[in-house]
């Protein structure tokens, strides 16, 4: 079980450095800090990256993490609970429609123009009946710690999904664009993020 938990952290952590390498959040500190597996984190906002032990997220598979532009805490999810800023599920919280067994259960991505809402992507395991959905994050919220304003809204469930669940800018600079792609297809779906909402 050790060996699992090691190889499966070794393996989280590869493919978190491929997406924080990215340029959806180049010009600032989204991606400093990260919770995943076994109550494990790591703060990048120093020299040398720092162990944390104060995460509540207990996972085998997927999870993200966002902070502020400054690289302070902002909230982080398993694709099924929201944890916010002081380690507490955020109100309206559970039940999200990721899955606990899959391998991209969620994926943070803020309202471009916007500084309070944060879209939470979920997908479920592989052949799950809720498949691609969405919930948004209003940060302005239950004192600043954020609160579920708006939950599991279906994007795409006619088809069957693999676990997989991605993000870019748009070449515009501004917008994002997010992919799923179909379970044993080379198909994908590609939905754009725009300061007037997700275009469907």
């Amino acid at each position: 079980m050790k060996l699992r938990t090691t190889i499966f952290s070794m393996t989280l952590l590869f493919n978190v450095t491929l997406i924080c390498s990215s340029n959806l959040f180049a010009q600032n500190k989204r991606t400093n800090i990260w919770y995943f597996g076994e109550y494990g984190g790591v703060d990048f906002n120093s020299t040398s990256p720092a162990a944390l032990s104060n995460g509540v997220l207990n996972t085998v598979e997927g999870c993200a993490t966002i902070c502020d532009d400054n690289g302070n805490l902002l909230f982080y999810t398993n694709g099924v609970e929201v944890f916010n800023k002081q380690h507490v599920i955020m109100p309206n919280g559970s039940g999200l429609f990721g899955g606990t067994s899959s391998s991209q259960s969620a994926l943070i991505v803020p309202m471009p123009g916007n500084n309070v809402l944060y879209y939470v992507f979920t997908i479920a395991e592989t052949a799950g009946s809720n498949g691609f959905c969405y919930s948004i994050v209003d940060m302005a919220l239950d004192n600043g710690n954020g609160d579920i304003s708006s939950k599991n809204v279906t994007v795409l469930n006619s088809v069957s999904l693999s676990e997989r669940l991605a993000g870019t800018m748009h070449s515009n600079g501004q917008d994002i664009w997010v992919c799923v792609r179909g379970d044993l297809t080379n198909t994908y779906y590609a939905y754009q993020i725009t300061p007037s909402g997700l275009t469907t």
